[in-house]
């Protein structure tokens, strides 16, 4: 409420998890499965960045700590946001985005007119002081879109292969 009587947005960021993914999704190369995601979330309005797993937290780790270890009763850590070497490893998938403030508030701001002379403008109208509740599902749609479309591909070249979790 605060910011929206200032006139003024922030941004947000949102972590997507899809939860039984099957191993084997995506390839090594191209369509590497953390790949189709980042492409998917950046297509949303306003996405100004996306994390896989760790994320860009990953710079202050060492491999000692960002690898994903295993032991007899499966991974101990999922850094990797449920990938690794661009398929799906079984673990749930983890990305996160970050969203601009908007643009389109009361504030005025400076621009310039078409003729190329310098002007203020004010946004009028109603607007969200941030885009982050609606972009939720939107995210999560978009997750399960790229999961679905690589199951399918999957699926379509080994038919016979029944994949599990």
């Amino acid at each position: 409420d605060q910011l929206r009587r200032e006139g003024d947005s922030i941004g947000a960021k949102i972590n997507i998890l899809a939860t039984g993914v099957p191993v084997g999704l995506g390839e090594p190369v191209f369509d590497k499965l953390e790949a189709d995601i980042a492409h998917a979330l950046m297509s949303i309005n306003a996405v100004k960045g996306v994390e896989i797993g760790a994320g860009f937290s990953v710079v202050t780790q060492r491999g000692s700590e960002h690898r994903d270890e295993i032991d007899a009763t499966g991974f101990k850590q999922n850094n990797s946001g449920g990938t690794l070497g661009g398929i799906s490893s079984g673990q749930d998938i983890l990305a996160s985005i970050a969203l601009k403030p908007t643009s389109s508030i009361t504030k005025s701001a400076e621009t310039i007119n078409k003729m190329g002379d310098e002007t203020e403008i004010i946004t009028k109208g109603r607007h969200d002081p941030c885009v982050g509740l609606r972009a939720t599902p939107i995210a999560e749609a978009m997750l399960a879109i790229v999961l679905m479309d690589h199951y399918l591909r999957h699926r379509a070249q080994n038919i016979d292969v029944n994949i599990t979790n």
